[in-house]
């Protein structure tokens, strides 16, 4: 018969329990002690008037209020000041943003940790930034948006410190990144650490440049440092009234010089998309803008390792373009707006500009051809006569080398006449800022293709993507003229003792002018000597452009080793 031990320290059967002796007090020569007596009842574990544990229940009902308080924000009256000023709150930015009910917070409850000057007793959950990520249309994308309500959307340690997190993510995810910028610069209670939270920022910009699309949007006030983070990304929008952007404001600039100046007419808008050139799109309102914004998103790829998202399209792909054959006149002194061109041959008439009120001499636009995403680059005769000059260089320069980090193909349709002559131009660094347009071309290894409608001449033909810098095919109408320089001009330099010594030189330069022209800018003269691949009907240039664009769409090319070049600036 088992007997069974009930002696405390010992299992059934009276084995000893572990690590203790036949005693049961571990030690060889001692009693086992007397069994504890109760505690009274003053000693129990939740005396009279103590809290009992809290159900899961209720602490699940805790954590909703908190939720809905962190939603909610600072406040009925701070939002009420939000929308006096014409401007959404960061929340309802975000969901115009994504599609619905596919946002998801990162760090909602976060709090700074700053002392003195009055931090402690203002705690706010987010500390005035919602970071986390959604869909648009379906696709990643992540984001930061500052809430101007709290702490003006200042930057402190914390703050910056979400924004970096989720920067990290979105490089990490390999998924665009858009900033919803409404914020009063550095959080001076927190001194120096504020700053470097900038930097923080800037060097993330740097690094995840070229690797995932970034777009700034300017929704409020970016002063000061903030400005820097706008002006590293890949596309800044803002917003007429509401957004303005500036190193030093209008007071500390009247303190300096002595001008006297707004804040919109310092750094609004309009004056960063037609004249700085620092933003490419400006908007009357932010539901406009963030729809656009969404539209901008749905022509990109997610990240660099990736092509440019495709579309159905009911646009046929060998629709003739008849109307290009009268659009672009053969006189080479008429103008004419490029834009129609680009109606014409683009799927559906639709693309999107970029900088569009910024040197209206060089367009760039992205748009579709054949379900594929391309990137425009072309002339604008109506504007300057489509020269280049040192803006439009820097407009096309930077939107090819974005569309080359992204693998979208290039189009580039010319009427060039040259570049912008002048004392300004010449003082104010054309060559480097040609430079860098050249500079952009010759190193792109994206898809490649250009297309002279009319007139190319001098440097400007061989800077606009001409097949002596690595274009992968080049087409030309019919009405082009390749050549140094126009005609006029040449005859005028070659046979300048001819027409001196003539007995009537106005007759003898029109001839010599004719027999130029007949010998050297003949529609086929380039052709002829391997400059230009085909001369095509006009009404055959967008399913040309189709075809080559899919022939090229698994182009391959390998740069040299380097760890990187040395652009022009």
């Amino acid at each position: 018969m088992t007997v069974i031990n009930d002696t405390p320290g010992t299992h059934l059967g009276g084995r000893p329990a572990p690590g203790r002796d036949a005693d049961g007090d571990g030690a060889a020569g001692h009693p086992t002690p007397a069994p504890r007596p109760p505690a009274p009842a003053s000693h129990a574990p939740y005396p009279t008037g103590e809290k009992p544990v809290r159900s899961t229940a209720d602490r699940i009902a805790d954590l909703v209020r908190l939720q809905e308080q962190v939603l909610a924000g600072p406040g009925a009256k701070a939002t009420e000041a939000q929308h006096a000023k014409g401007k959404l709150t960061a929340r309802e930015r975000v969901e115009l943003l994504f599609d619905k009910d596919s946002f998801t917070e990162v760090e909602g409850l976060r709090r700074h940790r700053a002392t003195g000057f009055g931090m402690e007793a203002r705690r706010p959950h987010s500390d005035g930034v919602i970071t986390g990520w959604g869909l648009v249309d379906g696709r990643e994308v992540f984001v930061y948006a500052h809430d101007f309500r709290i702490f003006g959307g200042a930057l402190g340690e914390a703050h910056a410190t979400k924004i970096h997190k989720i920067m990290d993510m979105a490089a990490a995810a390999g998924a665009p990144i858009v900033g919803l910028c409404d914020g009063a610069g550095a959080r001076i209670q927190e001194g120096v650490t504020a700053l470097a939270g900038y930097g923080g920022i800037f060097q993330r910009n740097v690094r995840n440049s070229g690797v995932i699309p970034q777009i700034s949007v300017i929704t409020g006030p970016c002063a000061g440092g903030a400005a820097y983070s706008p002006a590293l990304t890949d596309f800044v929008f803002m917003v007429r009234d509401t957004s303005q952007m500036f190193i030093t404001g209008p007071d500390v600039v009247q303190a300096v010089t002595g001008e006297a100046v707004s804040h919109n007419e310092l750094g609004g808008a309009d004056v960063h998309t037609s004249v700085s050139g620092v933003a490419q799109f400006a908007y009357d309102d932010e539901e406009t803008c963030l729809a656009e914004v969404r539209y901008l998103l749905s022509l990109l790829p997610a990240n660099n390792r990736e092509l440019p998202p495709a579309a159905a399209v009911d646009d046929p792909v060998d629709r003739r373009t008849e109307s290009l054959v009268d659009l672009v006149p053969a006189e080479r002194g008429r103008a004419y707006d490029m834009r129609a061109v680009l109606t014409e041959i683009a799927d559906d008439g639709e693309y999107f500009e970029v900088h569009q009120q910024w040197a209206g001499n060089v367009i760039c636009a992205l748009t579709r051809m054949g379900g594929q995403v391309v990137g425009v680059v072309a002339n604008q005769p109506s504007a300057l006569a489509g020269v280049l000059d040192i803006p439009s260089s820097e407009k096309a320069a930077r939107f090819v080398q974005f569309c080359d980090a992204f693998n979208i193909p290039l189009v580039t349709l010319v009427d060039v006449p040259g570049f912008l002559p002048g004392v300004d131009q010449e003082h104010g660094g054309v060559i480097r800022h040609g430079a860098k347009l050249l500079y952009a071309y010759c190193n792109a290894t994206v898809p490649r293709i250009s297309v002279v409608l009319r007139k190319a001449y001098g440097g400007a033909y061989i800077v606009m993507d001409s097949q002596s810098i690595g274009a992968d095919l080049t087409l030309a109408w019919p009405t082009n003229e390749i050549a140094v320089m126009g005609a006029e001009g040449a005859a005028n330099v070659i046979f300048r003792r001819e027409i001196a010594a003539s007995d009537d030189p106005e007759r003898t330069r029109s001839q010599l002018i004719d027999e130029y022209q007949d010998k050297l800018m003949h529609p086929y003269y380039a052709a002829e000597h391997g400059l230009v691949d085909d001369v095509i009907h006009p009404a055959e240039t967008r399913s040309r452009l189709i075809g080559a664009l899919r022939m090229l769409r698994s182009k391959y090319t390998a740069l040299p080793s380097r760890k990187h070049g040395n652009q022009p600036q």
